[in-house]
């Protein structure tokens, strides 16, 4: 069954269906709130950008999953790194290994372009998301994320 599943990058007609993922998705994070205009601004703005890369799980020509990243310039790294970011598979396709291949499509994508590590922010109180990432080689580092809008 998820053998079948081809992960892909995403294109422009994958917006409505990249839309409901982040709906979901966003259902469990509390620090953000669904906004369909501003977050169909923010695909067409990654889908756009030589520096982001958008990778979608796909059956049947249905979109199940998907999986962000962009590039950042670390002075840590002495160059690029790779920002993951929205990473989520529908419920029905959770455990069956889509999530650790839209990461590593991401991750080799990020390789590609020079990146030596990446890195996301996961919700402190998704203990499944959490345990997934450890699962995958991700570690929980010192640094807390802060933010303020302008």
């Amino acid at each position: 069954m998820a053998a079948s599943v081809l992960i892909r990058r995403a294109v422009f007609t994958d917006i409505p269906t990249l839309l409901k993922l982040l709906t979901l998705l966003f259902s469990i994070e509390k620090d953000f709130v669904f906004n369909i205009e501003k977050q169909e601004q923010g695909l067409r703005l990654l889908l756009a950008e030589n520096r982001a890369a958008v990778f979608v799980a796909e059956e049947d020509g249905q979109v199940i999953g998907m999986c962000s990243g962009q590039l950042l310039i670390s002075t840590a790294e002495g160059g690029p790194s790779a920002l993951v970011e929205d990473v989520v598979v529908l419920p029905d396709w959770q455990g069956k290994g889509l999530g650790c291949r839209l990461l590593t499509a991401v991750s080799e994508w990020a390789a590609s372009q020079g990146a030596s590590r990446v890195q996301l922010l996961a919700d402190r109180n998704n203990v499944p998301a959490l345990a997934f990432y450890q699962k995958t080689a991700f570690q929980i580092t010192e640094m807390i994320c802060l933010r303020r809008t302008i």
